[in-house]
């Protein structure tokens, strides 16, 4: 096996659109690659100094979605694209936005599923960013993207993943195997 330095390569990185409004109600979308389940109803994200970060000390709400190959273009540019130089980066993004039902933040209805979170907690928060530990208060779920048992179909969704090796997008595959069953086989 060939040896490589420590870096950031968990594999597969979800790429999370995190939406928020500013102080004034003005919607902002970015890319967070860093995140995941925290806990049953909790989520965590590494985020940087951002427009974000900015608006989450006035409105500790926020949506969380999930990037998919029909919006990875939309997806990496409102990660290269800062809120704070660009003021009509929403407009470029073309994202049609709504107000999410149950949390103060944007939900914006070209990603298929969306989390409507609530800041938690902030860990080691410095000028330069924070862990953000956030509860999920909801999910939201286009109905175009539901398996006939109601839930989503996760498999339809073409989600992408961020490959931090070499700084490209992945599109996720078909399912393999059943959790928590194709293991039962070496019982």
């Amino acid at each position: 096996m060939k040896s490589f330095k420590s870096a950031a390569w968990i594999l597969p990185q979800p790429v999370l659109i995190i939406g928020t409004y500013d102080k004034d109600g003005k919607p902002n979308a970015m890319n967070a690659a860093w995140g995941g389940q925290w806990d049953m109803n909790e989520i965590l994200i590494s985020l940087g100094s951002h427009q974000t970060t900015d608006n989450l000390v006035n409105n500790p709400e926020f949506t969380v979605a999930f990037a998919t190959a029909e919006t990875m273009v939309v997806a990496d540019y409102v990660g290269i694209v800062s809120g704070r130089n660009t003021s009509d980066k929403m407009e470029k993004a073309g994202l049609s936005v709504e107000k999410a039902p149950n949390v103060n933040a944007p939900v914006f209805k070209e990603f298929p599923m969306t989390l409507e979170c609530r800041v938690k907690q902030k860990i080691d928060e410095s000028e330069t960013g924070y862990y953000l530990v956030a509860e999920i208060v909801n999910i939201l779920c286009d109905e175009k993207y539901l398996a006939e048992d109601g839930k989503p179909n996760v498999e339809m969704m073409e989600l992408i993943t961020y490959d931090p090796v070499h700084h490209t997008y992945i599109q996720l595959g078909k399912t393999v195997g059943k959790a928590f069953s194709v293991g039962s086989k070496l019982k």
